[in-house]
């Protein structure tokens, strides 16, 4: 019988929905916390384990203790056993390390892992490409391609692995320096390289930005979504240099580039804010929401914009979410993805959406 590890982040994502872009160090945490935000990290875990249990493949679960994993195996369902000492409430980055240490002793075939991309920087620094990983999606970012999907759909990686040994490919392990991305400031590094399950429909890639041959069919996607654009209205810009021209053909130059932005009658309303202050700014007026894909990754909803939360997207309809994309964006990823970490709104918007490719361009794509 196989054996699974699995570890658990207890604080990746809570960085999200609060506008903090990420949870590296204590003092962030901290301020997280102050801000509101809960735990994402456990709830999403406890989703993937569940699909595992139902579909009934058979493993040896090992974990570590308390919210490191053994607490989200215990609401499972699942009988874990279970190594290793924490100080519950106050894991740091070097009890990921030592997790995965002791699982490689174990001589586990594959580890679990749900956290973001510091959590992945965290377990390839501990034990290189000895042991298979696999990304539960927790984090806010999530660049690197260790990831599946959704929770729903590590549960079925995972599950396919270790019954039926889907073979294994090397993938990148990238980190973001969360300080210069608060600063609007993307600075991305390579960490290294894992080995995870080859399963292309369920796996994510690694995030491509997109490229200066793609300025001027960004430029025309924003002269026609300032046309569109209505008074008395609220429009919620997401991250990314296309969502960014938007904000520049309204001679918006201070914009956020990796936060929410809000925009009313052409002009800067608010600035890299957070779930609550949305809620609160945009009471009961109308709103847009306009973002673009994650470049090959696909996502629309719920990376890098997490402050997007379901409670104000269920605010507004499916037809007011503004996807911008170039064509050379819409070729590279042609199927589209949301994650917002709320199963039926997820279910609401499978099928179609139109898609701003241009100057009174547009297309359906679809999204899954």
């Amino acid at each position: 019988m196989k054996k699974l590890g699995l570890i658990v982040n207890p604080i990746a994502g809570m960085g999200g929905r609060v506008g903090l872009k990420g949870t590296d160090g204590a003092a962030t945490v901290a301020k997280a916390l102050k801000l509101g935000a809960e735990p994402v990290s456990p709830g999403r875990a406890i989703e993937t384990l569940r699909d595992l249990k139902r579909v009934g493949v058979k493993f040896k679960l090992i974990t570590y203790p308390a919210e490191m994993g053994a607490a989200e195996a215990s609401e499972a369902g699942l009988e874990a056993r279970v190594i290793g000492k924490i100080t519950s409430d106050k894991t740091t980055a070097e009890d990921t390390k030592r997790a995965a240490r002791k699982m490689l002793e174990q001589g586990v075939d594959l580890i679990l892992i749900a956290g973001g991309d510091g959590t992945m920087s965290d377990v390839i620094e501990a034990i290189g490409t000895q042991i298979p990983i696999l990304g539960i999606p927790t984090g806010v970012k999530m660049h690197s391609a260790t990831f599946a999907n959704t929770p729903q759909t590590a549960g079925e990686v995972a599950s396919r692995f270790l019954s039926e040994g889907l073979p294994l490919r090397e993938a990148e392990v990238m980190d973001i320096d969360e300080e210069a991305y608060r600063e609007n400031r993307l600075v991305a590094k390579l960490k290294g390289y894992a080995r995870v399950p080859y399963e292309p429909v369920m796996m994510q890639a690694t995030k491509e930005g997109s490229s200066g041959y793609e300025l001027a069919d960004q430029k025309a996607i924003a002269r026609w979504v300032v046309e569109l654009m209505e008074r008395e209205h609220i429009y919620a810009l997401g991250p990314g240099t296309t969502t960014r021209a938007v904000a520049e053909e309204l001679g918006i130059y201070d914009s956020s580039l990796l936060g929410v932005d809000l925009i009313e009658n052409y002009k800067l309303l608010a600035r890299d804010i957070n779930e609550q202050q949305i809620l609160e700014a945009i009471g009961k007026k109308p709103m847009t929401i306009i973002v673009s894909p994650i470049g090959r990754q696909g996502f629309i909803l719920g990376r890098g914009n997490q402050q997007l939360s379901p409670a104000i997207i269920k605010r507004i309809s499916k037809k007011n979410v503004w996807v911008l994309a170039t064509p050379q964006k819409l070729k590279a990823t042609p199927t589209l993805k949301v994650d917002t970490d709320d199963a039926e709104l997820d279910r609401e918007f499978r099928g179609y959406i139109r898609v701003i490719t241009g100057y009174r361009q547009t297309c359906m794509a679809k999204v899954v």
